[in-house]
């Protein structure tokens, strides 16, 4: 049986179901023509980073930095990650969406950010061995039901056929929001020591070229203290790659 013939039957649902339930553009809910999507207007609201960004970080250059590719911060002190990359500034924009799979369960936004996700880091994806989530700490993953950069990284893997772990790297403490520091120096204190990869997984992590999943990217405190707790497990190198980064020159 070929292909189109194999998929006649999903499309044919498919197509029942979004005329009985319309689809609608996830962010401010006009009608669109298939799931998971932004209208038209909609999508022109986002600040997508498709320019020049610094080659370690990912933070974007106000302007063209010419032969230059690492940003001031990464030149000084680089990260323990070897590259980041983000789908998109994180703005007023953006934050309603990420905020609302977050903290509101609209996990139908998923498929859409995977999507993004698999676009933007197409080249990570390629070198990338195994794909890990930055983790909650268990108390907070009780209360919030689910882990957003879990629910991505797993989307993530089913897409690209990359194995999945999500339990390889966990948080040994709960640590105030990074949110509510008052400078990426905080930041960094307050995530320092706070990740480590389990002892029954770390056969999964050494040797590895491992693709870090989060949503946001401020500082890249979280992200650099996780990568240093998978290289200490033996991770070959780390890549980092989330939905959205604040783009403050100065802040990584």
């Amino acid at each position: 049986m070929n292909t189109l013939a194999q998929n006649w039957p999903r499309r044919g649902a498919r197509a029942a179901l979004n005329l009985l339930f319309p689809p609608l553009c996830f962010k401010c809910r006009a009608q669109v023509s298939d799931t998971a999507s932004l209208c038209a207007t909609c999508w022109t609201t986002f600040a997508f980073l498709d320019g020049r960004v610094c080659d370690c970080c990912g933070v974007p250059f106000e302007v063209d930095p010419g032969s230059e590719s690492l940003c001031g911060p990464c030149h000084a002190k680089p990260p323990a990650f070897t590259r980041a990359r983000s789908v998109m500034r994180y703005d007023d924009a953006s934050k309603h969406p990420i905020l609302a799979l977050k903290r509101g369960d609209r996990l139908d936004i998923a498929p859409a950010f995977t999507r993004w996700l698999q676009r933007t880091g197409r080249s990570m994806i390629a070198e990338s061995d195994v794909i890990v989530p930055v983790p909650l700490y268990r108390w907070r993953l009780w209360a919030r039901r689910f882990n957003q950069a879990a629910v991505l990284g797993k989307a993530l893997g089913h897409a690209t056929g990359t194995p999945f772990e999500p339990l390889a790297l966990i948080r040994t403490r709960p640590t105030p929001s990074q949110g509510d520091m008052p400078s990426a120096k905080a930041r960094r204190r307050n995530v320092r020591g706070a990740f480590r990869v389990e002892a029954s997984r770390a056969a999964a992590i050494k040797g590895r070229a491992v693709l870090l999943i989060d949503d946001v990217l401020t500082t890249g405190a979280t992200a650099d203290a996780c990568a240093r707790a998978l290289k200490r497990a033996g991770a070959a190198k780390v890549l980092v790659l989330t939905l959205a980064r604040v783009a403050r020159p100065g802040t990584i």
